[in-house]
């Protein structure tokens, strides 16, 4: 056998301290940046970790009823209603918030209406992979269309998005995705809410959180049946505009703890 000599000796031990350097550094560039928080598991502000990083962020860790959540039992409950929206074109803002790309809505762009409660529709968002999954199975976006009421409770309507026809807002909205770069606002001018198609009036209904820190509970979910579709082009321009380590921005799936989860399907005359 030939033992190795000292160069070669020192060759592979620099080889070897650059190989682990690197990979500390891939691990830990989110950390290093500044970030609040982050999605990777095991990190010191990854998920698990939320309810840690601050005192207000707490119920990220203790609270009961927390989003997002795996749909698979349900109960069927027609007295639901179909979803009562009323949007119209408003001025919008695309905004890159480093973890996500924002659609925020500048004026009124209309409102949800929910057992006699209006939430004024004030921002759009898309996760990548989804973060609710259907039966342990998650889809590869999810864009959730922000409500909120004169107090300030909100309302969420989240739509799953799997790889196939192109996505008729994400297709208004590509050529500036792709400009947004680091914490850019692009104002759009007056944009159509109309744009986001929901394709069924079928929906799942629970109350849960926001699935970002602080995590408030009190959230009114309704989650869309229907899957729609979105294109590899417009999923990649989503994942490269966000900071490094955001690609992947969907938090763990949250344990029920006995809520009910509630389908609506229209009764059928």
């Amino acid at each position: 056998m030939t033992l190795p000599t000292n160069h070669n000796l020192f060759s592979l031990v620099f080889l070897v301290t650059i190989l682990c350097s690197s990979l500390f550094l891939t691990t830990t560039a989110s950390e290093s940046k500044g970030e609040e928080y982050i999605y990777t598991k095991g990190a010191r502000n990854g998920p698990e970790n939320w309810g840690s990083l601050k005192p207000e962020w707490e119920v990220c860790r203790n609270g009961k009823s927390q989003s997002p959540i795996d749909i698979k039992n349900v109960e069927g409950f027609s007295q639901l209603g179909k979803l009562k929206k009323d949007y119209k074109v408003a001025p919008a803002t695309l905004k890159n918030r480093g973890h996500d790309i924002m659609l925020q809505w500048d004026g009124d762009a209309g409102k949800l209406n929910i057992n006699g409660t209006y939430y004024k529709f004030v921002q759009s968002h898309w996760h990548t992979p989804s973060e609710h999954t259907l039966n342990g199975s998650k889809f590869d976006m999810e864009m959730h269309a922000v409500h909120e009421n004169s107090k300030g409770e909100r309302a969420v309507i989240g739509i799953w998005y799997t790889i196939g026809q192109p996505d008729p807002l994400l297709s208004k909205l590509l050529d500036n995705i792709k400009l947004s770069g680091d914490n850019k606002d692009i104002d759009l001018g007056i944009l159509n809410p109309g744009l986001i198609k929901f394709g069924s009036r079928k929906y799942y209904r629970y109350v849960g959180s926001l699935t970002t820190p602080p995590c408030s509970e009190g959230v009114i979910w309704t989650i869309v049946k229907k899957v729609r579709t979105v294109s590899r082009e417009q999923l990649k321009a989503l994942k490269e505009a966000v900071h490094d380590g955001f690609e992947i921005n969907a938090r763990p799936t949250q344990e029920l703890n006995g809520r009910k989860v509630w389908l609506y399907t229209p009764n059928v005359v």
